[in-house]
């Protein structure tokens, strides 16, 4: 979503897109749109199916050659009468304790080694019936009114649904760290930074406290969680999600919607799919071979269907010459078909491209116009006219219409939901902003994750955890409360103070905000120490004489980034570059000249590199403190002072050269129509890359120091006898190599998700302090699979005392230990020993095993 918006109305199109010639990166790789043998949804009289599509498409203009950023045309969906049967629902009885029935808002216990796999199939089924009910005596123009929206500010919330009849309406808001443009709301860590405590327990935490507070708000549909990947490192939004790899970004996304969705409120799955630059955004196609596609970008996606997510928001750039709200390949075929997802499709806002998006599987248009304040619609009234005149069945209406119904009860927000009771476009409105405070006592959470997704990157000679010294001084804007106050900026966008959040729709106002100085003095105040300070981040002679003398001089620099509607500092959303913000190479070097035990803390969106002075011999510690929310001075003074002992890990790659990282950001175009970004370093994104090309990195997939250090023993790997008799003959054909059928639900299936081995092993805690171990487990996939040299398949988190050893369990699926099979489009295990590596990184490996034959 964006502030203001001007879209190209070009009429585009559906299933999949033209074969990509694959990469050496991925060799058996074919396009998106591989013929299948399930048919769409959808049929037309006046136009023949392919044998790579299910409706006839139309390019606008011949694709250009492709060569980093090239043009290419517009696949446009022609019109005609489209028919429509809804694809059956998968079933299977549920099997507690495995996969037992589910309700959302009483999801599984959370778990450091996750063996339940929820059956939203009951729950789902009971609000369909509902629905149905509900709707049965709606007019057509009743149910265009569900999938429309009101138009953008005509209501309370960003996006609006109208009432009909007895159906109250629906409230869709940002954000994914908080409730955008409420008062009283708490202002959580980003994305990222939850992604970088890998703590499943403060994931779902997290996303449980959002929940509440969307509802106490009165909020519906919660607009988060965000989930594309950081497959460039400049990415203006890499900050809102999880981080540069699928296993993780999965994870993190699948606790956030469990939590989100036991709290009360609707989830949405964002932004579906390849929407990872916001340069070009809305006017470019990311080219993505199939087994990419599924392997890394849609993964994620999968685990939310799993996570029972009602909603899932498509983006706003074209897949493969065909825009995301109309791709029938994505939409219908890969999200309902393959994933079975129940909920309803969202446009983001004013992604919409044409009315025939409702065939190619787009359930509701956001927020209603065309663009903002356009007073048409491509829903709406036209519509309408489309189901009147024949070319949008009423049998596809009903189930848009039943879509986004069901998903009203799925959660249960017929039973005394609260009312809307802000309003997010006129906060100083009495009537209509009742000032509900929902914060409770998530300060307290706040500042845990703050403190947990903090990363050592350096300690020398035992410069951290700092122990009452003498004297301090504090050097950097980042060190400092912003000038006027924590929202200063219209949607965040600009910082002069503690970085504690990007900017963009993905933002909230803080309530307050914590800057390191607070936190800071409030610690040394009990220790007896004197704290100076200097926020000039230009004047660095200043800075260094400050220095000079101080036990302690601690640095603090930051870079940011976000949506592309806002630029700041020359920024269009995407970062320019990866060197600090604020003059902070400068600044560091500076005090470092000055003093023998300068700490550095970076607060970033994501990578920097940090070549020019990582090596400084008077540099003695580096704390990543990430995107810590209101409580940013607290968290960073607990991992400073120890009160707090680091555990986060990174999230992505830091290279020592940006030229290191696979993708680059793309900011040039010929001035055509639509810009391709090829995405033709396939499956080797971030660390993959890294270890098949054989670069090191300055800091590593994964890595992060500890206050004390662990020692890992014991490796045993067991096979688990299967729960799921129903389908073991899919079982005996998976270990005899061939794919998962194409069916429906066919990729979220039991049998390929159940537990099938546990890794067990002992961490034993073999220095002087208490700690919390991030073990991490790699798959080395068979030379056959062309996968990459390792390959995140899972992680925990144990908290060990000192000289105590702790056993731990790490639990695999099939389908953890699949590849895409482009040809007979489902997943297989590849041909070949799989074995795999446990460690404390992406590069420091422990153990090292076999997966049984």
């Amino acid at each position: 979503m964006l502030s203001k918006l001007l879209l190209l109305r070009i009429f585009s199109c559906v299933l999949g897109a033209p074969t990509l010639t694959p990469s050496a990166a991925t060799p058996s790789a074919s396009g998106g749109n591989v013929s299948t043998a399930v048919a769409s949804p959808y049929s037309t009289a006046s136009s023949n199916s392919s044998s790579t599509s299910t409706i006839s498409f139309i390019p606008s203009s011949a694709s250009a050659s492709t060569s980093g950023a090239s043009t290419t045309g517009v696949i446009t969906i022609p019109l005609s009468s489209y028919s429509f049967a809804p694809y059956p629902t998968p079933t299977l009885n549920p099997r507690p304790p495995v996969y037992p029935a589910t309700d959302p808002l009483n999801p599984p216990s959370v778990s450091t080694d996750p063996q339940v796999v929820p059956d939203f199939a009951p729950a789902w089924a009971t609000a369909y019936q509902k629905a149905k009910n509900l709707i049965s005596d709606y007019t057509i123009e009743e149910k265009v009114n569900i999938t429309t929206g009101v138009g953008w500010a005509n209501g309370l919330c960003v996006g609006n649904i109208p009432p009909n009849k007895n159906f109250p309406g629906l409230c869709l808001e940002d954000s994914p760290l908080a409730v955008r443009f409420a008062d009283y709301a708490t202002a959580f860590p980003a994305g990222i930074h939850v992604a970088s405590t890998w703590n499943r327990i403060l994931m779902r935490a997290r996303g449980l406290a959002l929940g509440q507070e969307f509802k106490g708000k009165g909020v519906n549909i919660a607009l988060g969680p965000m989930m594309n990947m950081g497959r460039v490192a400049q990415g203006g939004r890499n900050w809102e999600g999880f981080g540069a790899d699928p296993f993780l970004t999965g994870e993190s996304a699948y606790e956030t919607i469990l939590g989100l969705q036991n709290g009360g409120v609707q989830a949405t799955a964002k932004h579906f799919i390849n929407n990872e630059q916001e340069h070009f955004r809305t006017s470019e196609s990311s080219n993505v071979d199939d087994r990419t596609q599924h392997e890394i970008y849609a993964h994620p996606f999968l685990r939310s269907v799993m996570a029972g997510v009602s909603s899932v928001m498509c983006s706003y750039n074209l897949i493969n010459e065909s825009y995301a709200c109309n791709n029938d390949k994505m939409l219908n075929d890969i999200l309902k078909r393959e994933y079975g997802f129940q909920g309803f499709v969202q446009s983001d806002w004013s992604a919409t491209m044409s009315t025939l998006s409702a065939v190619a599987g787009l359930d509701m248009t956001m927020p209603g116009d065309i663009t903002f304040d356009s007073g048409d619609s491509y829903f709406g009234g036209n519509l309408t006219d489309y189901v009147n005149d024949g070319y949008i069945s009423m049998a596809r209406l009903d189930d848009m219409a039943t879509r986004i119904i069901a998903a009203w009860y799925f959660l249960h927000q017929d039973e005394d939901y609260p009312a809307t009771n802000f309003n997010a476009f006129n906060p100083n409105d009495e009537a209509t902003n009742q000032h509900v405070n929902v914060q409770a006592d998530h300060y307290q959470l706040v500042r845990e994750i703050g403190a947990a997704g903090t990363v050592l990157l350096k300690n020398e000679n035992s410069a951290l955890p700092l122990n009452k010294p003498r004297n301090l001084v504090l050097i950097g804007s980042d060190a400092g409360p912003g000038k006027s106050g924590p929202n200063e900026f219209s949607d965040q966008g600009g910082s002069d103070g503690i970085l504690a959040m990007g900017w963009g729709s993905g933002t909230g106002d803080f309530p307050y905000l914590i800057s390191p100085l607070e936190g800071i003095q409030e610690r040394a105040r009990q220790d007896g120490s004197s704290v100076f300070w200097d926020f000039d981040d230009w004047n660095t002679a200043l800075a260094g004489n400050m220095a000079y003398g101080e036990a302690v001089a601690l640095v603090f620099t930051n870079s940011d980034s976000g949506e592309g509607y806002i630029t700041v500092d020359g920024n269009q959303g995407d970062r320019n570059n990866l060197t600090a913000w604020h003059n902070g190479d400068d600044l560091i070097l500076a005090v470092a000249a000055q003093n023998n035990n300068t700490i550095v803390v970076v607060n970033s969106v994501g990578p920097l590199i940090i070549e020019p002075w990582i090596e400084h011999p008077n540099i003695t510690a580096v704390v990543w403190a990430g995107i810590q929310g209101q409580e940013a001075g607290n968290a960073i003074a607990d991992v400073l002072y120890g009160a707090y002992n680091p555990s986060g890990r990174l999230p992505y790659t830091i290279a020592k050269d940006i030229a290191d990282y696979p993708a680059q950001l793309i900011t040039n175009d010929s001035g055509s129509e639509i810009v391709t970004i090829d995405y033709t370093e396939g499956l080797f994104i971030d660390y993959r890359h890294f270890d098949q090309a054989n670069i090191t990195p300055r800091f590593e997939f994964g890595f992060g120091l500890s206050y004390t250090t662990f020692t890992y023993s014991e490796l045993c790997v067991t096979p688990i006898q299967s729960s799921d008799t129903d389908q073991a003959d899919l079982i005996t054909a998976w270990e005899n190599g061939q794919a998962s059928p194409i069916a429906e639900g066919s990729s979220t299936a039991l049998w390929l998700h159940e537990p099938a081995f546990q890794v067990t092993f002992k961490v034993t805690n073999t220095g002087p302090l208490s700690g919390t171990e991030i073990p991490q487990l790699y798959i080395h996939f068979p030379s056959s699979a062309s996968e990459p040299p390792s390959v995140l398949k899972g992680f925990t988190n144990v908290e060990i005392s000192p000289s105590s050893t702790e056993q731990v369990s790490i639990t695999l699926s099939r389908y953890d230990l699949s590849i895409w099979d482009v040809v007979s489009q489902g997943w297989c295990k590849p041909d070949g020993q799989i074995s795999f590596s446990i460690g404390a990184s992406s590069r420091d490996f422990r153990l090292q095993g076999d997966i049984p034959t």
